[in-house]
């Protein structure tokens, strides 16, 4: 009876809050839409980006026929020997280009990292243009060994792994994947190399990638709805949090080889650059921590009917906190991680502590693991509160089950509303 009367009441009751809910959620989520895609059609390159400073040579494939070792060359005093598996000349057979088909004698690279060849291997050749005498005929130069293959076996297992695993999900992640890419390298990389302002075209292009990814993966759901919310007003924080950081530490984004090439070459904002950086890289496990926010007060409140916002919020946060905590983790050893030569490169040189932290590389690492902590930490209250408003609005009456309510207006609710 109990259970009847509350079915009843849901009808007339529940469905109009729930329908609140979506409305004001697309009121919200289609102006933010629509103004991503203007501001994508706007900024979207134009393909006029600087002409690339490594032209004058090709890089061409080729097959190692023979190696010939030879004898290893003098190194300067100090200076670690190289392999002797690296010294002496290889005969390459040339796969591709005018000369297709020719073997030429080459020397095989040397110096540390250097992987030694053997006859069979597939190598990368550069085909350096003869110089002003057109008579001069084009010098090659063994450079690197071909993994092409390796890298498109790794893709594959790669993608068949995800598949198997999430199945019908696991397509969509690809595809999320895929988008993600193409809007990075055919929007991000080159809107900054053409001088727009770097931070904008990386808010633009992080919430692109987020509105399509995001619901492309987890569905048009109203918890999907809170996660984006929730991304978006935490990528909000992290960028202003980062653009006071970086100008409070004075941080000009010049730390290495490749930002000092950029900032030389191109008319690049590399301050804009790190910010950027620091954006794209802070998307990356916002979405993490904002879906399982989401999809968490969501299954709480389907197991819980009863449970109003406070108590959906508290239980949400108890989650979050040990996600957060976890995720921090994650963070400072990625970063780390990445930056491993780089500490041992100091520990060689057995600076200080002090000397070290201040240096702009690690300075740069540190300002960028705190920011993009800080802006993770924002998006738990802000996700978990989204969230709990939805659902214990959703939830509200005995008997209901708190589906995931989709944001097409095709769904049974509404049109039940609609009657």
């Amino acid at each position: 009876m109990g259970a009847g009367h509350g079915h009843g009441h849901h009808h007339g009751g529940s469905v109009p809050a729930s329908r609140r809910a979506v409305v004001a959620t697309l009121a919200v989520l289609v102006p933010l839409a629509v103004a991503t895609l203007v501001m994508l059609v706007w900024l979207w390159p134009s393909g006029r980006s600087a002409e690339p400073a490594g032209a004058g040579f090709d890089q061409l494939g080729g097959t190692v026929t023979a190696v010939l070792p030879g004898k290893c060359a003098q190194v300067p005093e100090g200076a670690a020997p190289p392999d002797p598996a690296t010294c002496g000349h290889a005969t390459v057979r040339v796969e591709e280009g005018p000369d297709l088909g020719r073997e030429v004698k080459l020397a095989l690279p040397t110096g540390p990292g250097t992987q030694p060849f053997a006859a069979g291997d597939d190598v990368v050749l550069i085909r350096v243009s003869g110089g002003e005498d057109p008579e001069d005929e084009p010098g090659y130069q063994l450079s690197d060994h071909d993994r092409t293959d390796a890298l498109w076996l790794s893709a594959v297992a790669f993608a068949l792994a995800v598949i198997a695993f999430g199945r019908w999900r696991g397509v969509t992640a690809l595809v999320g994947l895929a988008i993600t890419f193409v809007l990075l390298l055919a929007f991000v990389i080159p809107g900054i190399l053409e001088g727009e302002p770097p931070m904008l075209v990386a808010i633009v292009g992080a919430a692109a990638i987020m509105l399509t990814v995001l619901f492309l993966t987890h569905g048009f759901t109203l918890t999907t709805s809170m996660a984006v919310l929730g991304t978006l007003a935490s990528l909000t924080v992290t960028g202003l949090l980062a653009y006071g950081a970086i100008g409070f530490a004075r941080l000009t984004g010049v730390t290495d080889d490749s930002s000092f090439m950029l900032g030389f070459s191109t008319r690049i904002d590399t301050q804009g650059l790190l910010l950027a950086s620091v954006i794209i890289g802070a998307l990356g496990v916002l979405d993490d921590v904002t879906v399982t926010q989401a999809v968490t007060v969501t299954e709480l409140a389907a197991a819980n009917p009863s449970y109003g916002w406070r108590r959906l919020y508290r239980a949400g946060s108890r989650v979050g906190r040990a996600h957060i905590a976890s995720v921090i983790n994650t963070i400072i050893l990625a970063y780390a991680g990445a930056s491993l030569p780089l500490l041992l490169l100091f520990s060689v040189g057995a600076q200080p502590l002090g000397e070290v932290l201040g240096t702009p590389v690690i300075a740069q690492e540190i300002i960028r693991s705190v920011v993009g902590t800080l802006g993770l930490i924002s998006a738990v209250p802000i996700t978990t509160a989204l969230s709990a408003l939805v659902a214990s609005r959703r939830g509200a009456f005995p008997g209901e089950t708190a589906q995931p309510t989709a944001l097409l207006p095709s769904t049974p609710s509404l049109r039940r509303a609609r009657s």
